[in-house]
Protein backbone atom coordinates (compact mmCIF):
# COMPACT_ATOMS: atom_id res chain seq x y z
CA UNK A 1 0.00 0.00 0.00
CA UNK A 2 1.55 3.24 -1.23
CA UNK A 3 1.78 6.48 0.78
CA UNK A 4 -1.54 8.08 -1.10
CA UNK A 5 -3.41 5.00 -0.36
CA UNK A 6 -2.87 4.20 2.94
CA UNK A 7 -4.30 8.34 3.63
CA UNK A 8 -7.54 8.28 3.53
CA UNK A 9 -9.96 10.35 4.89
CA UNK A 10 -12.96 10.14 7.00
CA UNK A 11 -14.45 6.76 8.19
CA UNK A 12 -14.01 3.37 6.52
CA UNK A 13 -15.21 0.01 7.04
CA UNK A 14 -12.79 -2.24 8.68
CA UNK A 15 -14.46 -5.13 10.51
CA UNK A 16 -18.12 -5.63 11.30
CA UNK A 17 -19.71 -3.32 13.20
CA UNK A 18 -15.44 -1.32 13.14
CA UNK A 19 -14.14 1.63 11.43
CA UNK A 20 -11.28 3.10 10.68
CA UNK A 21 -11.25 7.37 11.34
CA UNK A 22 -8.83 9.79 9.85
CA UNK A 23 -9.14 13.33 9.80
CA UNK A 24 -6.04 16.15 9.07
CA UNK A 25 -6.24 18.88 11.10
CA UNK A 26 -2.66 19.89 11.98
CA UNK A 27 -3.66 22.80 13.66
CA UNK A 28 -6.15 21.36 16.49
CA UNK A 29 -5.21 19.92 19.83
CA UNK A 30 -7.88 16.89 20.14
CA UNK A 31 -9.89 15.35 17.55
CA UNK A 32 -12.55 12.71 18.65
CA UNK A 33 -15.12 11.04 16.50
CA UNK A 34 -18.81 11.57 18.35
CA UNK A 35 -21.42 8.76 17.18
CA UNK A 36 -24.97 9.10 19.06
CA UNK A 37 -23.23 11.34 21.55
CA UNK A 38 -20.48 8.60 22.60
CA UNK A 39 -16.71 10.07 21.71
CA UNK A 40 -14.01 8.52 21.01
CA UNK A 41 -11.12 10.06 20.83
CA UNK A 42 -8.30 9.36 17.81
CA UNK A 43 -4.72 10.12 18.09
CA UNK A 44 -2.75 12.84 16.53
CA UNK A 45 -0.01 11.71 13.73
CA UNK A 46 3.17 13.23 13.30
CA UNK A 47 2.16 15.01 9.94
CA UNK A 48 -1.56 16.03 11.58
CA UNK A 49 -3.76 13.64 10.92
CA UNK A 50 -6.02 12.08 13.58
CA UNK A 51 -6.56 8.29 13.58
CA UNK A 52 -8.31 5.81 15.51
CA UNK A 53 -11.29 3.13 15.64
CA UNK A 54 -14.51 3.74 16.20
CA UNK A 55 -17.23 1.05 17.35
CA UNK A 56 -20.69 1.21 15.84
CA UNK A 57 -23.04 0.04 13.22
CA UNK A 58 -23.11 0.95 10.47
CA UNK A 59 -26.16 3.98 9.22
CA UNK A 60 -25.57 5.54 12.74
CA UNK A 61 -24.92 8.96 12.75
CA UNK A 62 -21.70 11.06 13.59
CA UNK A 63 -19.71 13.97 13.78
CA UNK A 64 -15.68 15.26 14.65
CA UNK A 65 -15.74 16.84 17.25
CA UNK A 66 -12.68 19.52 16.34
CA UNK A 67 -10.87 21.31 19.80
CA UNK A 68 -14.96 21.49 20.72
CA UNK A 69 -16.28 22.23 17.39
CA UNK A 70 -18.80 19.47 15.85
CA UNK A 71 -18.97 18.88 12.41
CA UNK A 72 -20.00 16.50 9.67
CA UNK A 73 -16.91 14.71 8.06
CA UNK A 74 -15.67 16.61 4.97
CA UNK A 75 -15.20 12.56 3.55
CA UNK A 76 -18.72 11.53 4.63
CA UNK A 77 -20.09 8.98 2.45
CA UNK A 78 -23.76 9.96 3.14
CA UNK A 79 -25.18 12.45 5.06
CA UNK A 80 -28.61 12.39 7.82
CA UNK A 81 -29.52 16.35 6.07
CA UNK A 82 -28.03 18.75 4.22
CA UNK A 83 -24.17 19.56 4.33
CA UNK A 84 -24.39 20.73 8.07
CA UNK A 85 -26.00 18.13 9.33
CA UNK A 86 -24.45 14.72 11.22
CA UNK A 87 -23.07 12.56 8.84
CA UNK A 88 -23.94 8.54 8.25
CA UNK A 89 -21.34 5.49 8.59
CA UNK A 90 -21.80 4.21 4.93
CA UNK A 91 -20.18 0.54 3.44
CA UNK A 92 -19.06 1.80 0.19
CA UNK A 93 -21.03 -0.09 -2.48
CA UNK A 94 -18.99 -2.76 -4.78
CA UNK A 95 -19.27 -2.34 -8.39
CA UNK A 96 -19.61 -6.76 -9.55
CA UNK A 97 -20.55 -5.85 -12.94
CA UNK A 98 -18.59 -7.47 -15.90
CA UNK A 99 -19.00 -4.19 -17.86
CA UNK A 100 -15.44 -3.90 -20.49
CA UNK A 101 -16.13 -0.66 -21.26
CA UNK A 102 -15.77 0.83 -24.81
CA UNK A 103 -13.19 2.53 -27.02
CA UNK A 104 -12.67 6.47 -26.22
CA UNK A 105 -12.72 6.86 -30.34
CA UNK A 106 -16.07 5.46 -30.35
CA UNK A 107 -17.75 7.40 -27.91
CA UNK A 108 -20.63 10.05 -28.48
CA UNK A 109 -21.60 11.69 -25.32
CA UNK A 110 -25.02 13.07 -23.80
CA UNK A 111 -23.65 15.61 -20.79
CA UNK A 112 -26.88 15.35 -18.41
CA UNK A 113 -27.73 16.95 -15.35
CA UNK A 114 -29.28 14.49 -12.65
CA UNK A 115 -32.01 17.36 -11.38
CA UNK A 116 -33.20 18.36 -14.57
CA UNK A 117 -32.65 15.48 -16.85
CA UNK A 118 -36.34 13.79 -15.24
CA UNK A 119 -39.38 15.48 -13.81
CA UNK A 120 -38.45 13.73 -10.81
CA UNK A 121 -35.39 14.40 -11.06
CA UNK A 122 -33.16 11.70 -9.52
CA UNK A 123 -31.15 8.58 -10.18
CA UNK A 124 -33.90 6.17 -10.71
CA UNK A 125 -35.86 8.07 -12.91
CA UNK A 126 -32.31 8.72 -14.91
CA UNK A 127 -31.98 5.15 -15.55
CA UNK A 128 -34.98 4.44 -16.38
CA UNK A 129 -34.64 8.02 -19.07
CA UNK A 130 -31.27 5.79 -20.50
CA UNK A 131 -32.89 3.65 -23.39
CA UNK A 132 -34.33 6.99 -25.01
CA UNK A 133 -30.49 8.05 -25.59
CA UNK A 134 -29.33 4.67 -26.24
CA UNK A 135 -31.86 3.76 -29.03
CA UNK A 136 -30.31 6.65 -30.91
CA UNK A 137 -26.61 5.83 -30.53
CA UNK A 138 -25.52 7.92 -27.94
CA UNK A 139 -23.11 5.40 -25.71
CA UNK A 140 -21.63 7.93 -23.08
CA UNK A 141 -23.52 9.96 -20.60
CA UNK A 142 -21.43 12.78 -18.48
CA UNK A 143 -23.17 13.61 -15.51
CA UNK A 144 -22.72 17.07 -14.18
CA UNK A 145 -21.50 16.87 -10.18
CA UNK A 146 -23.25 15.26 -7.51
CA UNK A 147 -21.52 15.40 -4.60
CA UNK A 148 -23.40 16.96 -1.87
CA UNK A 149 -24.14 21.22 -2.25
CA UNK A 150 -26.09 23.40 0.00
CA UNK A 151 -29.49 23.37 -0.76
CA UNK A 152 -31.58 20.85 -3.17
CA UNK A 153 -31.37 22.92 -6.63
CA UNK A 154 -27.97 23.18 -8.13
CA UNK A 155 -25.26 23.05 -11.15
CA UNK A 156 -23.24 20.78 -8.56
CA UNK A 157 -20.21 22.96 -9.03
CA UNK A 158 -20.74 24.36 -5.49
CA UNK A 159 -20.31 20.95 -3.64
CA UNK A 160 -18.64 21.03 -0.11
CA UNK A 161 -19.03 17.01 0.75
CA UNK A 162 -17.26 15.49 -2.81
CA UNK A 163 -17.93 11.96 -1.46
CA UNK A 164 -21.08 12.35 -0.47
CA UNK A 165 -23.83 11.98 -3.25
CA UNK A 166 -26.62 14.46 -2.96
CA UNK A 167 -28.99 13.65 -1.44
CA UNK A 168 -31.67 15.07 -3.45
CA UNK A 169 -30.86 13.07 -6.43
CA UNK A 170 -31.03 9.33 -3.94
CA UNK A 171 -28.66 6.91 -1.99
CA UNK A 172 -25.24 5.98 -3.27
CA UNK A 173 -27.16 2.59 -4.16
CA UNK A 174 -29.28 4.69 -6.28
CA UNK A 175 -26.29 6.08 -7.80
CA UNK A 176 -24.41 2.60 -8.34
CA UNK A 177 -27.73 1.29 -9.78
CA UNK A 178 -27.70 4.24 -12.34
CA UNK A 179 -24.13 2.89 -13.20
CA UNK A 180 -25.15 -0.62 -13.58
CA UNK A 181 -28.08 0.47 -15.46
CA UNK A 182 -25.96 2.59 -18.40
CA UNK A 183 -23.65 -0.31 -18.59
CA UNK A 184 -26.89 -2.64 -19.25
CA UNK A 185 -27.33 -0.74 -22.43
CA UNK A 186 -24.12 -0.68 -23.10
CA UNK A 187 -23.41 2.87 -22.43
CA UNK A 188 -20.29 4.34 -20.32
CA UNK A 189 -20.48 6.80 -17.69
CA UNK A 190 -18.13 9.71 -16.99
CA UNK A 191 -18.96 11.74 -14.06
CA UNK A 192 -17.80 15.53 -13.46
CA UNK A 193 -15.62 15.97 -10.10
CA UNK A 194 -14.71 19.68 -9.09
CA UNK A 195 -11.07 19.41 -7.59
CA UNK A 196 -10.47 22.93 -7.99
CA UNK A 197 -12.33 24.70 -5.20
CA UNK A 198 -15.08 23.98 -2.63
CA UNK A 199 -18.73 26.16 -2.77
CA UNK A 200 -19.26 28.93 -0.37
CA UNK A 201 -21.77 27.08 2.04
CA UNK A 202 -20.98 24.40 3.85
CA UNK A 203 -17.12 23.81 3.71
CA UNK A 204 -16.17 23.36 7.10
CA UNK A 205 -12.22 22.26 6.01
CA UNK A 206 -12.12 26.28 6.20
CA UNK A 207 -11.89 25.75 9.82
CA UNK A 208 -10.58 23.26 10.51
CA UNK A 209 -7.60 22.14 8.54
CA UNK A 210 -6.63 25.97 7.01
CA UNK A 211 -3.47 24.37 5.50
CA UNK A 212 -6.02 22.27 2.91
CA UNK A 213 -5.73 25.90 1.17
CA UNK A 214 -3.20 28.25 -0.61
CA UNK A 215 -3.01 31.54 1.40
CA UNK A 216 -1.57 33.01 -1.79
CA UNK A 217 -4.27 32.30 -4.09
CA UNK A 218 -7.71 32.38 -4.75
CA UNK A 219 -10.00 31.00 -7.83
CA UNK A 220 -13.09 32.70 -9.26
CA UNK A 221 -15.26 30.19 -6.95
CA UNK A 222 -13.04 30.72 -3.97
CA UNK A 223 -10.01 30.23 -2.06
CA UNK A 224 -7.24 27.99 -4.01
CA UNK A 225 -6.30 24.49 -2.85
CA UNK A 226 -2.47 23.53 -2.06
CA UNK A 227 -1.51 20.29 -3.28
CA UNK A 228 2.04 20.45 -2.31
CA UNK A 229 0.18 18.95 0.47
CA UNK A 230 0.00 15.26 1.08
CA UNK A 231 -2.74 14.93 2.62
CA UNK A 232 -4.50 16.61 0.34
CA UNK A 233 -3.70 15.32 -2.70
CA UNK A 234 -4.69 12.10 -1.23
CA UNK A 235 -8.50 13.34 -0.20
CA UNK A 236 -8.91 14.41 -3.79
CA UNK A 237 -7.17 10.54 -5.01
CA UNK A 238 -8.81 8.61 -3.15
CA UNK A 239 -12.30 10.53 -4.22
CA UNK A 240 -11.35 9.93 -7.63
CA UNK A 241 -10.49 5.88 -6.78
CA UNK A 242 -14.09 5.88 -4.92
CA UNK A 243 -16.14 6.72 -7.93
CA UNK A 244 -14.13 4.66 -10.41
CA UNK A 245 -13.85 1.19 -8.06
CA UNK A 246 -16.45 1.57 -5.74
CA UNK A 247 -19.22 3.20 -8.59
CA UNK A 248 -17.78 1.26 -11.63
CA UNK A 249 -17.97 4.74 -13.56
CA UNK A 250 -15.51 5.24 -16.81
CA UNK A 251 -14.18 8.11 -16.29
CA UNK A 252 -13.75 11.48 -14.72
CA UNK A 253 -14.40 14.58 -16.46
CA UNK A 254 -11.61 17.11 -14.52
CA UNK A 255 -13.72 20.68 -13.91
CA UNK A 256 -11.41 23.26 -14.46
CA UNK A 257 -7.54 22.24 -14.46
CA UNK A 258 -6.55 25.43 -15.22
CA UNK A 259 -7.41 26.14 -11.51
CA UNK A 260 -4.99 23.45 -10.34
CA UNK A 261 -1.75 24.80 -9.85
CA UNK A 262 0.86 22.53 -8.20
CA UNK A 263 4.83 23.07 -8.67
CA UNK A 264 5.45 19.16 -7.05
CA UNK A 265 6.75 16.82 -9.10
CA UNK A 266 4.60 14.34 -9.76
CA UNK A 267 2.39 16.94 -10.15
CA UNK A 268 -1.26 16.60 -8.54
CA UNK A 269 -2.98 15.80 -12.07
CA UNK A 270 -0.34 13.23 -13.39
CA UNK A 271 -0.08 11.41 -9.48
CA UNK A 272 -4.28 11.14 -9.48
CA UNK A 273 -3.96 9.90 -13.28
CA UNK A 274 -0.97 7.26 -12.11
CA UNK A 275 -3.26 6.09 -9.24
CA UNK A 276 -6.25 5.37 -11.27
CA UNK A 277 -4.48 3.35 -14.27
CA UNK A 278 -3.06 1.49 -11.74
CA UNK A 279 -6.35 0.02 -10.23
CA UNK A 280 -6.13 -2.35 -13.16
CA UNK A 281 -9.97 -2.15 -13.63
CA UNK A 282 -11.47 -4.76 -16.75
CA UNK A 283 -12.23 -1.62 -18.58
CA UNK A 284 -10.93 1.60 -20.07
CA UNK A 285 -10.39 4.59 -18.02
CA UNK A 286 -11.13 7.73 -19.65
CA UNK A 287 -9.87 10.92 -18.02
CA UNK A 288 -11.18 14.57 -19.70
CA UNK A 289 -10.17 17.77 -19.13
CA UNK A 290 -11.12 21.26 -18.75
CA UNK A 291 -8.20 23.43 -19.47
CA UNK A 292 -8.47 26.92 -20.39
CA UNK A 293 -4.91 27.11 -21.54
CA UNK A 294 -5.43 24.86 -24.53
CA UNK A 295 -2.34 23.22 -23.49
CA UNK A 296 -1.70 19.25 -24.91
CA UNK A 297 0.68 18.40 -22.29
CA UNK A 298 -1.02 16.48 -20.15
CA UNK A 299 -2.54 14.46 -23.54
CA UNK A 300 1.03 14.05 -25.02
CA UNK A 301 2.15 12.44 -21.59
CA UNK A 302 -1.02 10.43 -21.06
CA UNK A 303 -2.43 11.97 -18.35
CA UNK A 304 -5.41 13.29 -19.67
CA UNK A 305 -6.75 11.24 -22.79
CA UNK A 306 -9.02 14.20 -23.71
CA UNK A 307 -10.22 18.01 -23.56
CA UNK A 308 -13.27 20.25 -23.93
CA UNK A 309 -12.50 21.86 -27.44
CA UNK A 310 -14.10 25.48 -26.49
CA UNK A 311 -12.49 26.60 -29.62
CA UNK A 312 -14.51 24.45 -31.84
CA UNK A 313 -18.34 25.93 -29.96
CA UNK A 314 -16.83 29.91 -30.17
CA UNK A 315 -16.08 29.18 -33.66
CA UNK A 316 -19.38 27.92 -34.55
CA UNK A 317 -21.37 30.20 -32.42
CA UNK A 318 -20.04 33.35 -33.56
CA UNK A 319 -20.33 32.47 -37.14
CA UNK A 320 -24.15 31.87 -36.26
CA UNK A 321 -24.80 34.74 -34.17
CA UNK A 322 -22.44 37.61 -35.15
CA UNK A 323 -21.99 37.65 -31.03
CA UNK A 324 -18.33 39.77 -30.58
CA UNK A 325 -18.09 40.57 -26.65
CA UNK A 326 -16.14 38.91 -23.62
CA UNK A 327 -14.38 35.48 -24.44
CA UNK A 328 -15.88 35.67 -28.05
CA UNK A 329 -14.39 38.54 -28.96
CA UNK A 330 -11.02 36.76 -30.47
CA UNK A 331 -13.41 34.86 -32.61
CA UNK A 332 -15.51 36.45 -34.06
CA UNK A 333 -13.12 38.06 -36.68
CA UNK A 334 -12.95 35.25 -38.74
CA UNK A 335 -15.24 32.47 -37.63
CA UNK A 336 -15.11 30.27 -40.31
CA UNK A 337 -11.60 30.57 -40.98
CA UNK A 338 -11.35 29.26 -36.86
CA UNK A 339 -13.91 27.03 -37.41
CA UNK A 340 -11.91 25.61 -40.16
CA UNK A 341 -8.42 25.43 -37.69
CA UNK A 342 -11.00 23.57 -35.02
CA UNK A 343 -11.98 20.78 -37.55
CA UNK A 344 -8.43 19.88 -38.58
CA UNK A 345 -5.98 20.85 -35.55
CA UNK A 346 -8.21 21.06 -32.75
CA UNK A 347 -7.64 24.05 -30.68
CA UNK A 348 -7.62 27.61 -32.55
CA UNK A 349 -5.26 29.18 -30.01
CA UNK A 350 -2.06 27.57 -30.18
CA UNK A 351 -0.07 30.34 -28.60
CA UNK A 352 -0.44 32.83 -31.50
CA UNK A 353 -1.13 36.64 -31.05
CA UNK A 354 -5.52 36.44 -31.65
CA UNK A 355 -7.05 39.34 -32.55
CA UNK A 356 -9.91 41.07 -30.21
CA UNK A 357 -7.28 39.76 -27.49
CA UNK A 358 -6.94 42.38 -24.23
CA UNK A 359 -4.00 44.57 -24.63
CA UNK A 360 -1.25 42.90 -22.69
CA UNK A 361 -2.98 39.82 -22.55
CA UNK A 362 -0.51 36.17 -22.89
CA UNK A 363 -1.26 34.39 -25.93
CA UNK A 364 -3.61 31.46 -25.26
CA UNK A 365 -2.54 27.56 -26.01
CA UNK A 366 0.58 25.53 -27.87
CA UNK A 367 0.48 23.56 -30.81
CA UNK A 368 -2.30 20.90 -30.65
CA UNK A 369 -2.82 19.79 -34.74
CA UNK A 370 -0.57 16.49 -33.86
CA UNK A 371 -3.37 15.07 -31.61
CA UNK A 372 -5.26 12.65 -32.71
CA UNK A 373 -9.07 13.62 -32.86
CA UNK A 374 -10.05 11.83 -29.70
CA UNK A 375 -8.00 14.30 -27.72
CA UNK A 376 -10.93 16.66 -28.32
CA UNK A 377 -14.69 16.88 -27.06
CA UNK A 378 -16.27 19.20 -29.42
CA UNK A 379 -19.72 20.54 -28.41
CA UNK A 380 -21.72 22.62 -29.83
CA UNK A 381 -23.40 23.63 -27.01
CA UNK A 382 -22.61 22.42 -22.96
CA UNK A 383 -23.94 23.72 -19.34
CA UNK A 384 -21.53 26.57 -19.42
CA UNK A 385 -21.49 27.88 -23.19
CA UNK A 386 -25.79 27.68 -22.54
CA UNK A 387 -25.89 28.70 -18.37
CA UNK A 388 -23.20 31.23 -18.38
CA UNK A 389 -25.68 33.47 -20.81
CA UNK A 390 -27.90 35.71 -18.52
CA UNK A 391 -31.37 33.81 -20.39
CA UNK A 392 -29.48 30.53 -20.52
CA UNK A 393 -30.52 30.29 -24.28
CA UNK A 394 -30.25 27.48 -26.09
CA UNK A 395 -28.02 28.01 -29.37
CA UNK A 396 -30.84 27.14 -31.63
CA UNK A 397 -32.92 29.59 -30.04
CA UNK A 398 -30.10 32.45 -31.01
CA UNK A 399 -29.89 31.19 -34.48
CA UNK A 400 -31.75 28.83 -36.23
CA UNK A 401 -33.89 25.24 -36.47
CA UNK A 402 -31.68 25.41 -39.97
CA UNK A 403 -28.45 26.53 -39.01
CA UNK A 404 -28.54 23.89 -35.94
CA UNK A 405 -29.35 20.66 -38.07
CA UNK A 406 -26.17 21.49 -40.03
CA UNK A 407 -24.06 22.21 -36.96
CA UNK A 408 -25.83 18.91 -35.57
CA UNK A 409 -24.51 16.92 -38.87
CA UNK A 410 -21.11 18.85 -38.49
CA UNK A 411 -20.62 17.47 -34.94
CA UNK A 412 -21.58 14.00 -35.25
CA UNK A 413 -20.49 13.03 -38.55
CA UNK A 414 -16.81 14.62 -38.10
CA UNK A 415 -14.25 12.25 -36.31
CA UNK A 416 -13.70 13.93 -33.19
CA UNK A 417 -15.70 13.23 -29.88
CA UNK A 418 -18.79 14.69 -30.33
CA UNK A 419 -21.07 15.64 -26.98
CA UNK A 420 -24.51 16.96 -26.82
CA UNK A 421 -26.47 18.56 -23.87
CA UNK A 422 -29.44 16.97 -22.56
CA UNK A 423 -32.64 17.36 -24.94
CA UNK A 424 -30.40 18.68 -28.01
CA UNK A 425 -30.76 14.93 -29.50
CA UNK A 426 -34.36 15.84 -30.04
CA UNK A 427 -33.82 20.05 -30.84
CA UNK A 428 -34.81 21.48 -27.72
CA UNK A 429 -35.14 25.00 -27.18
CA UNK A 430 -35.44 24.97 -23.31
CA UNK A 431 -32.92 27.33 -21.70
CA UNK A 432 -30.60 26.21 -18.80
CA UNK A 433 -30.26 29.36 -16.75
CA UNK A 434 -28.32 29.30 -13.63
CA UNK A 435 -29.97 27.90 -10.57
CA UNK A 436 -29.42 27.32 -6.74
CA UNK A 437 -30.63 26.88 -3.96
CA UNK A 438 -28.62 29.15 -1.21
CA UNK A 439 -30.63 31.25 2.02
CA UNK A 440 -30.11 34.56 3.20
CA UNK A 441 -26.58 36.34 2.53
CA UNK A 442 -25.29 34.46 0.28
CA UNK A 443 -28.61 34.19 -2.00
CA UNK A 444 -28.97 38.10 -2.28
CA UNK A 445 -24.99 38.06 -3.16
CA UNK A 446 -25.76 35.11 -5.81
CA UNK A 447 -28.55 37.39 -7.13
CA UNK A 448 -26.39 40.76 -7.07
CA UNK A 449 -23.44 39.21 -8.36
CA UNK A 450 -25.37 37.75 -11.65
CA UNK A 451 -26.69 41.11 -12.53
CA UNK A 452 -23.59 43.12 -12.07
CA UNK A 453 -21.56 40.29 -14.16
CA UNK A 454 -24.26 40.67 -16.92
CA UNK A 455 -24.57 44.29 -16.90
CA UNK A 456 -21.26 45.23 -19.00
CA UNK A 457 -22.84 43.35 -21.67
CA UNK A 458 -24.37 45.79 -24.37
CA UNK A 459 -27.35 43.74 -25.11
CA UNK A 460 -28.48 43.39 -21.32
CA UNK A 461 -31.75 44.99 -20.19
CA UNK A 462 -31.67 43.88 -16.30
CA UNK A 463 -34.09 41.15 -17.46
CA UNK A 464 -32.98 37.78 -15.78
CA UNK A 465 -33.95 34.52 -14.40
CA UNK A 466 -33.80 34.34 -10.46
CA UNK A 467 -31.16 31.36 -10.13
CA UNK A 468 -32.72 31.34 -6.75
CA UNK A 469 -36.80 30.77 -8.23
CA UNK A 470 -37.53 27.14 -8.16
CA UNK A 471 -39.09 27.82 -11.35
CA UNK A 472 -35.95 28.91 -12.89
CA UNK A 473 -34.73 24.92 -11.72
CA UNK A 474 -38.28 23.77 -12.78
CA UNK A 475 -37.73 25.24 -16.30
CA UNK A 476 -34.65 24.12 -17.22
CA UNK A 477 -36.11 20.24 -17.78
CA UNK A 478 -35.55 19.53 -21.79
CA UNK A 479 -37.89 16.67 -21.69
CA UNK A 480 -41.36 18.07 -20.26
CA UNK A 481 -42.85 19.51 -23.34
CA UNK A 482 -40.60 18.70 -25.96
CA UNK A 483 -40.28 20.92 -29.41
CA UNK A 484 -42.50 19.76 -32.39
CA UNK A 485 -39.83 19.22 -34.29
CA UNK A 486 -38.40 16.44 -31.67
CA UNK A 487 -39.10 12.91 -34.04
CA UNK A 488 -37.50 14.78 -36.63
CA UNK A 489 -35.03 15.93 -34.46
CA UNK A 490 -34.62 12.29 -32.77
CA UNK A 491 -34.70 10.78 -36.47
CA UNK A 492 -31.91 13.29 -37.67
CA UNK A 493 -29.63 12.07 -34.61
CA UNK A 494 -30.21 8.47 -35.10
CA UNK A 495 -29.51 8.44 -39.01
CA UNK A 496 -26.21 10.93 -38.29
CA UNK A 497 -25.07 8.41 -35.68
CA UNK A 498 -25.85 5.44 -37.84
CA UNK A 499 -23.88 6.93 -40.28
CA UNK A 500 -20.69 7.32 -37.96
CA UNK A 501 -20.75 3.54 -36.77
CA UNK A 502 -20.85 2.25 -40.41
CA UNK A 503 -18.77 5.10 -41.86
CA UNK A 504 -16.45 7.17 -39.67
CA UNK A 505 -15.58 4.61 -37.31
CA UNK A 506 -13.68 2.10 -39.86
CA UNK A 507 -11.86 5.27 -41.00
CA UNK A 508 -10.99 6.70 -37.51
CA UNK A 509 -10.14 3.25 -36.36
CA UNK A 510 -7.50 2.75 -39.46
CA UNK A 511 -5.71 6.15 -38.12
CA UNK A 512 -5.87 9.95 -39.26
CA UNK A 513 -2.81 10.89 -41.34
CA UNK A 514 -3.55 14.55 -42.83
CA UNK A 515 -6.48 16.90 -42.11
CA UNK A 516 -7.56 19.90 -44.48
CA UNK A 517 -9.94 22.82 -45.01
CA UNK A 518 -11.01 24.71 -47.86
CA UNK A 519 -12.63 27.84 -47.23
CA UNK A 520 -15.43 28.24 -49.74
CA UNK A 521 -16.91 31.49 -48.52
CA UNK A 522 -17.69 33.52 -45.89
CA UNK A 523 -19.98 31.00 -44.18
CA UNK A 524 -18.83 28.11 -46.21
CA UNK A 525 -16.36 25.50 -46.07
CA UNK A 526 -14.86 21.94 -47.31
CA UNK A 527 -12.87 19.55 -45.11
CA UNK A 528 -11.07 16.74 -45.95
CA UNK A 529 -9.38 14.20 -42.95
CA UNK A 530 -7.50 11.51 -44.71
CA UNK A 531 -6.87 8.34 -42.89
CA UNK A 532 -4.61 5.32 -43.95
CA UNK A 533 -8.05 3.70 -45.36
CA UNK A 534 -9.63 6.15 -47.33
CA UNK A 535 -10.85 10.32 -47.22
CA UNK A 536 -13.76 11.50 -45.10
CA UNK A 537 -15.11 14.61 -47.16
CA UNK A 538 -17.36 17.09 -45.29
CA UNK A 539 -19.16 20.72 -47.14
CA UNK A 540 -20.47 22.41 -44.59
CA UNK A 541 -23.05 25.41 -45.33
CA UNK A 542 -23.78 27.49 -42.53
CA UNK A 543 -25.33 30.74 -44.47
CA UNK A 544 -24.41 30.33 -47.96
CA UNK A 545 -24.98 28.21 -50.70
CA UNK A 546 -22.03 26.49 -52.20
CA UNK A 547 -20.49 28.85 -54.83
CA UNK A 548 -19.82 26.12 -57.56
CA UNK A 549 -23.69 25.13 -57.14
CA UNK A 550 -23.41 21.54 -57.07
CA UNK A 551 -21.31 18.78 -54.73
CA UNK A 552 -19.54 15.84 -55.94
CA UNK A 553 -21.03 12.75 -56.70
CA UNK A 554 -20.07 9.68 -54.22
CA UNK A 555 -21.23 6.27 -54.14
CA UNK A 556 -21.19 6.63 -50.27
CA UNK A 557 -22.35 9.97 -48.74
CA UNK A 558 -25.53 11.70 -46.84
CA UNK A 559 -26.93 14.65 -47.31
CA UNK A 560 -29.06 17.21 -45.92
CA UNK A 561 -30.02 20.03 -47.93
CA UNK A 562 -29.44 21.04 -51.18
CA UNK A 563 -26.00 23.14 -52.67
CA UNK A 564 -28.40 25.73 -53.28
CA UNK A 565 -29.47 26.05 -49.99
CA UNK A 566 -27.67 28.35 -47.50
CA UNK A 567 -27.80 25.98 -45.24
CA UNK A 568 -26.94 22.60 -46.07
CA UNK A 569 -24.28 19.58 -45.71
CA UNK A 570 -23.07 16.65 -47.24
CA UNK A 571 -20.82 13.92 -45.85
CA UNK A 572 -19.14 11.58 -48.42
CA UNK A 573 -16.55 9.29 -48.81
CA UNK A 574 -13.46 8.63 -51.20
CA UNK A 575 -11.98 4.46 -50.30
CA UNK A 576 -8.26 4.66 -51.29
Amino acid sequence: MDEVTSQHWGLLPSGPDMWTAALWSPQARAVSVVVDGTPTSLTRGTDGTFRGTVMAPAAAAYVFDVDGTRIPDPAARQQSGDVHAPSLLTIPPQSTNTWTGRDWRDSVISEIHIGTFTKAGTFAAAAKKLPDLADLGINTVEVMPIAQFAGNRGWGYDGVLPYAVHPAYGTPEDFAAFVAAAHGLGMSVILDVVYNHFGPAGAYLHSISPDFFDANRTTPWGPAIDFTQRPVRAFFIQNAIMWVRDFGVDGLRLDAVHQIQDPSTPEFLAELSTQLRALNLPRPLHLIAEDERNLPHHRDAGVTDTQWNDDYHHSLHCLLTGENEGYYAPFAADPIRDLATALTEGHVDQGQPRPGQDAGAKPRGAPSGHLPPQAFVNANQTHDQIGNRALGERLIALSSPEAMQVAHAMLLTSPFVPMLFQGEEIGARTPFPFFCNFTGDLADAVRNGRLSEFSAFSGFDGALPDPLDPQTFHGARPYDAPPPDAADWRDLTARLLTWRRAVVLPLLHSGLTLARAQIIGPKALRVTWQFNTGLLNSTIQLGQPVPTGNWPAAQTQLSLGSPQDDFAFHTWIEQT
